[in-house]
């Protein structure tokens, strides 16, 4: 029996669905709005989600997110009375089950909510069978919960993975990971750095040569390519290769055959291709920067890891873990750590993620080596120092609205922003308007993707 909620302000059509769900054995519950929705996900199992776009308290399509990351992870079916060709993309972009057009008939309600069962079955089920080896992956955070799930899906596949993140979000432990969870375990695991690859030298490295091919090669030598023959090959920021290798390897990736630097023959080589980037290959294609090609090629599987500021609840987890490792590296004491250690590092915005975390760490125990608790003082300085300006500043503006009359002159900048701001505003307000809620021709006019457009919006709240 699964646990469904309904989340829409239309009580009929909560009703009717409701009614629909209980006949079929399962247990319903309504939300008329999006923050009794949002509280409901988060303290109740919840199997299957039916979520209203349009609702008195705001876009179901931008709270999606957050339902999808509630404790039970649930399946989302989106539901409009609005037909929106881009917020359908959206949905399905964001992880939804499906998106369904108000009104529609009983069959078209059910048959997703029973595939979404099944699937969730099956995705259970599979999970029981497959103990996850996670090759030092740390969190249990709902984010990294959800790409853990990706990476047990296509672990046991040949499929093509592309891994996207920020820097220092560990796309190569997870490329590690789907290695060895795959039935190639046993074999190599090849890493190429693209960005370390010399440009003249890209060919030689990937396919390999034969002796004379070139001036200095006095002898044969296998590429990368070909030592990754029965195991894996980890295109690390594949967004770095260079344009004219491209097309060489897409038919080496559509063939599996490729033929080394001087060579007269083609060689073979059977091998599984993950590929990693913190670029967004999206707009190196557009900019003719990427084969678009080989993009749809790399992607017939993607794993989008969240940065460390969007998982802080993973922080104290991941700081024992390394505190540990580096502790055994440089034979120090096992440390303890104060309360305000942990404060600190919660608050501070890692911009280069769990590689930068790694560093902070290592230097907290360079400076406390002979002391037994580790304490905020311990930590780099720049990062305390951001943290104490940032304190300084939210109590400064919570002093500006505790005393509204008072008289504090704002320094240009502040009025700069202030004045763009409002311009900015207006302008998408005017915008939408404008072009009645077509995104499509609201970024052609203004010249915004359509990501940044929608993520304007959603700062202005600007509904379309």
């Amino acid at each position: 029996m699964a646990n469904v909620l309904i989340i829409d302000d239309d009580k009929l059509i909560c009703e009717t669905i409701a009614n629909l769900v209980r006949r079929m054995g399962h247990q319903a519950t309504c939300s008329y709005t999006l923050q009794d929705g949002l509280e409901k996900s988060s303290s109740q199992l919840v199997d299957v989600v039916f979520l209203d776009v349009r609702l008195p308290d705001g876009n179901g399509l931008e709270v999606l997110p957050r339902i999808q990351a509630s404790p039970s992870l649930p399946e989302i079916i989106i539901m409009t009375g609005y037909g929106d060709p881009d917020g359908a993309e959206l949905a399905i972009k964001h992880g939804a089950w499906d998106y369904i057009q108000k009104p529609s008939t009983m069959d078209t309600m059910t048959l997703p909510f029973v595939r979404a069962l099944q699937y969730r079955e099956e995705k259970k089920a599979s999970k029981a069978m497959m103990i996850l080896k996670r090759e030092g992956i740390i969190g249990n955070s709902p984010k990294i919960k959800a790409c853990l799930d990706l990476l047990a899906q296509v672990a046991s596949s040949n499929a093509n993975v592309l891994i996207t993140g920020e820097t220092g979000t560990g796309k190569e432990l997870f490329a590690v990971a789907i290695h060895k969870n795959s039935p190639r375990a046993n074999k190599n695991f090849v890493v190429v750095d693209c960005a370390a690859l010399p440009e003249n030298l890209v060919e030689s490295i990937l396919f390999g040569h034969e002796k004379g091919a070139y001036t200095g090669a006095d002898r044969a030598k296998d590429g990368l390519i070909l030592q990754a023959d029965g195991g894996t090959l980890f295109l690390d920021e594949v967004g770095e290769l260079p344009v004219p290798i491209q097309k060489s390897f897409l038919r080496t990736l559509q063939e599996r055959k490729f033929r080394p630097v001087g060579g007269k023959e083609e060689i073979e080589s059977d091998f599984r291709l993950i590929a990693a980037s913190n670029r967004n290959l999206d707009d190196m294609v557009r900019q003719g920067n990427f084969r678009e090609d080989l993009l749809f090629r790399l992607r017939s599987f993607s794993i989008e890891l969240p940065p460390l500021r969007e998982r802080p609840e993973d922080i104290k987890d991941l700081v024992i873990y390394y505190t540990e490792v580096l502790c055994k590296r440089y034979e120090i004491e096992p440390k303890e750590f104060s309360p305000d250690f942990f404060d600190v590092l919660v608050s501070y915005p890692w911009p280069g993620n769990v590689r930068e975390l790694i560093n902070a760490l290592e230097r907290a125990l360079v400076n406390g080596r002979y002391e037994r608790i580790l304490f905020q003082k311990h930590l780099p300085t720049h990062i305390r120092a951001q943290i104490a300006r940032s304190s300084v500043s939210e109590k400064e503006t919570a002093e500006i609205k505790k005393t509204p009359s008072s008289k504090i002159f704002p320094k240009i900048q502040e009025l700069r922003e202030k004045a763009i701001g409002k311009a900015e505003e207006q302008y998408l307000r005017d915008l939408i308007s404008f072009t009645q809620g077509n995104i499509k021709e609201a970024c052609g006019i203004s010249g915004i993707s359509r990501s940044r457009l929608y993520l304007l919006l959603k700062k202005y709240n600007i509904s379309t």
